[in-house]
């Protein structure tokens, strides 16, 4: 796991939070700004894993293996 795999699901459950919080207050921009965090915490952690793939497929390509399409 890479930091922004990390930073993407911290963001991911601080976004979900924040939201909750927002529908028990009914604020609305509070619900609004936890949805947004969670959709940036999504994209960080999928940047992450892209990364971590390419990370995998460049070891194994320096070890002389193929890369194997289920690792993440």
């Amino acid at each position: 796991m890479n930091k922004d795999q990390l930073k993407g699901s911290a963001k991911q459950v601080a976004g979900k939070v924040q939201s909750g919080v927002g529908k028990a207050t009914g604020s609305v921009e509070q619900r609004a700004k936890g949805a947004l965090r969670q959709a940036e915490g999504t994209a960080q952690k999928a940047l992450g894993d892209v990364r971590e793939a390419a990370d995998d497929a460049a070891d194994d390509a320096d070890e002389g293996r193929t890369p194997r399409p289920d690792r993440h």
